[in-house]
């Protein structure tokens, strides 16, 4: 019971972005990929999720080989991503009852949790409403509360924070620690490290294409030779100096 990405390289019509990269997110962890943009973490979700061909490697959740049964595989995902998906011509509670309807969610108590979800990002008077009615931050907040709704084994979240007003992060960072203590699976991107710490405790750190290092944000530091009295934002400026090198 666990994802397992094993020697994954990929990227798009015979580019590589990403090598030989491997992690492993137990049940009841949530990891954090942390890097530059242009590093690989979109280039690395988007093979987990299926959207592009791997080059080489396995992928796998719960013994389920992304490759083998991808069906079954997807089934067992909910993907939050950064710039918000819904469908114009769906209400709110239409966007819900799809989630119902594709996570064959027993709709009497998906609807409880339903309600829950969004009263707490105060979207309960809004289940009417058409995305064209919701500002950019809302589109998150409906995102989230879909994602969660389907009380996936595996939650994959990209850069979540974007739009989001301080309580709805607050709520978001509950909701990432809830599904922690009922041993659901969490991978996130975000370069907003000082919130992302309040619900990560493993992060890995994608530079060039490949994992660099793996830990707590502490061992991280120190990997990175950041004193105590530098900012955990100064890990960029470290990396940009690495991939300059590099090219």
């Amino acid at each position: 019971m666990a994802l397992k990405i094993e020697h994954l390289s990929g990227g798009y019509a015979g580019t590589t972005v990403i090598k030989d990269v491997n992690l492993t997110i137990e049940p009841g962890q949530a990891l954090g990929l942390i890097g530059l943009n242009g590093a690989g973490k979109s280039t690395t979700i988007k093979h987990l999720l299926g959207l592009i061909r791997m080059q080489k490697g396995t992928i796998s959740l719960n013994g389920v080989q992304l490759m083998q049964n991808p069906t079954k595989f997807k089934q067992m995902v909910a993907y939050i991503p950064e710039t918000p998906i819904l469908y114009p011509e769906l209400t709110l509670k239409e966007h819900i009852e799809l989630v119902m309807l594709t996570y064959g969610l027993d709709k009497e108590k998906a609807w409880v949790r339903a309600h829950e979800l969004c009263k707490m990002f105060r979207l309960d008077n809004k289940l009417d409403w058409l995305p064209i009615n919701f500002s950019k931050g809302m589109k998150q907040k409906v995102m989230i509360v879909t994602s969660f709704l389907a009380d996936s084994d595996l939650l994959v979240i990209d850069e979540p924070f974007t739009g989001l007003d301080p309580l709805a992060v607050a709520n978001f960072i509950d909701l990432i620690k809830q599904a922690v203590s009922q041993k659901k699976m969490v991978l996130m991107t975000t370069h907003v490290l000082a919130q992302a710490q309040e619900a990560v405790q493993k992060f890995a750190v994608l530079n060039n294409g490949t994992i660099e290092v793996e830990g707590s944000l502490e061992q991280i530091r120190k990997h990175y030779g950041l004193s105590d009295s530098d900012s955990i934002d100064r890990l960029y400026q470290i990396l940009n100096q690495e991939q300059l090198h590099h090219e």
